[in-house]
């Protein structure tokens, strides 16, 4: 039987992995950085440039993708993937965070969810079933089951009572997929282009069905992460991620988060820290055992002219950099570091040229992504939790804007 997800190396002074893990559209090494692509794009990047950056996998939305173009739509197409023209894995999140995100706009039943959409004010339901059914029709490599993110900060009665019903969920999303097991798309193919490091020939190592991820809540509170990171992995999911994460507490807060659920995940399935982070937050949860990251900030950033360095970030926008020669990063390789100044870019940010947040979307996802490669490498060699302190102590972390 194929391995879905193989250990290759562990750090010797932290909990860092460097791991294989194996969907129907190709191989994914991890710790890994997943492109966010809410609506099936990665804001101005096109598939063929993510591929060119080595991007091994992007994440759908579900709720997005549900209310507009619909589900029907992408169904015709056949599926997300040849919707997007993307041929490599892609991930779909459950709608549970638009739980968090759209609080004005929804009601939480037992149930499920009712939302009054955000486009056009129509009401949309999502339960666990349906929500496992549209990813389904989706045909994502990976598709996360429904659960509740609760806002921080709450009170302990009610984190309780909402990992105890997203445990509930699970159990239902477990089900419907026990009863619908399908392939990714009904006729997936394997992909075309090559993926970074694969080792294995796609065509005989592809996973033939959808992964099905189960996910950890419990807010805060360490008691109630231990016990919900329990239960989940109790119902035997193929991978599992900690959420409810990144919405707006605290930054060692997060970490306990982290700390209080890793050490329940079994060792030979991937772990998933959604919606998250920094760059140095990045570095700190591999160190505490995850292999998978989703964040918007390397392209919302990006669209305030906001690039990412090893030292921190650059708002391109100020005066400093208008005579400024030299690439957005020294001794990048990225496309926009190899052909344009910091005074061209800023040129266009200050103009409002979509080429410039462009040239800076490219570098910003580019560093995310050869973080982890850089990690991935330093993992293998040993000297890993070197790395990490070196690279946290000399980033700087300034003030910038994030609004979209």
């Amino acid at each position: 039987m194929q391995k879905i997800f193989e250990l290759l190396a562990q750090d010797r002074q932290s909990r860092a992995r460097h791991g294989r893990l194996t969907t129907a559209h190709g191989a994914i090494k991890t710790p890994a950085f997943v492109p966010v692509g809410t609506q099936g794009s990665v804001k101005a990047v096109s598939p063929r440039e993510l591929r060119e950056l080595n991007a091994p996998i992007v994440l759908g939305n579900t709720y997005h993708l549900f209310v507009r173009p619909g589900i029907e739509v992408i169904k015709h197409f056949g599926g997300l993937h040849k919707f997007m023209t993307w041929d490599r894995p892609i991930l779909t999140d459950s709608g549970g965070y638009q739980i968090f995100s759209l609080a004005k706009l929804r009601k939480i039943s037992e149930n499920g969810v009712h939302f009054q959409n955000h486009v056009d004010g129509s009401p949309a339901f999502i339960s666990p079933e349906s929500a496992m059914e549209i990813q389904a029709a989706l045909g994502s490599d990976i598709a996360m089951v429904l659960d509740e993110c609760p806002p921080w900060p709450c009170e302990y009665d009610y984190a309780a009572k909402s990992a105890e019903m997203t445990t509930r969920w699970a159990k239902r999303c477990k089900e419907w997929t026990k009863e619908n097991a399908q392939l990714p798309t009904s006729n997936a193919e394997p992909p075309t282009s090559n993926i970074e490091d694969r080792t294995t020939d796609i065509g005989q190592s592809a996973i033939d069905r959808q992964l099905v991820f189960g996910i950890v809540q419990g807010a805060t509170f360490g008691e109630l992460r231990e016990q919900s990171a329990q239960a989940i992995v109790d119902l035997d999911f193929d991978g599992y991620a900690i959420g409810g994460v990144s919405v707006g507490e605290p930054e060692e807060e997060m970490f306990r988060a982290v700390e209080s659920s890793e050490p329940f995940l079994p060792n030979e399935k991937p772990r998933y820290a959604m919606g998250l982070g920094t760059p140095p937050q990045l570095l700190e949860m591999i160190s505490r055992g995850m292999d998978m990251f989703d964040c918007v900030l390397p392209t919302r950033l990006a669209r305030n002219g906001t690039a990412f360095t090893a030292t921190g970030t650059l708002n391109l926008k100020n005066a400093e950099y208008a005579k400024d020669r030299r690439p957005i990063e020294e001794d990048c390789v990225c496309s926009s570091c190899r052909e344009f100044s910091r005074g061209y870019v800023r040129h266009l940010i200050k103009a409002e040229e979509i080429l410039g947040l462009r040239l800076i979307t490219l570098h910003n996802l580019h560093f995310y992504l050869d973080l982890m490669r850089q990690a991935r490498d330093k993992i293998d060699k040993g000297t890993f939790d070197e790395f990490r302190r070196e690279f946290v102590s000399n980033y700087e972390t300034r003030d910038v804007d994030i609004a979209v």
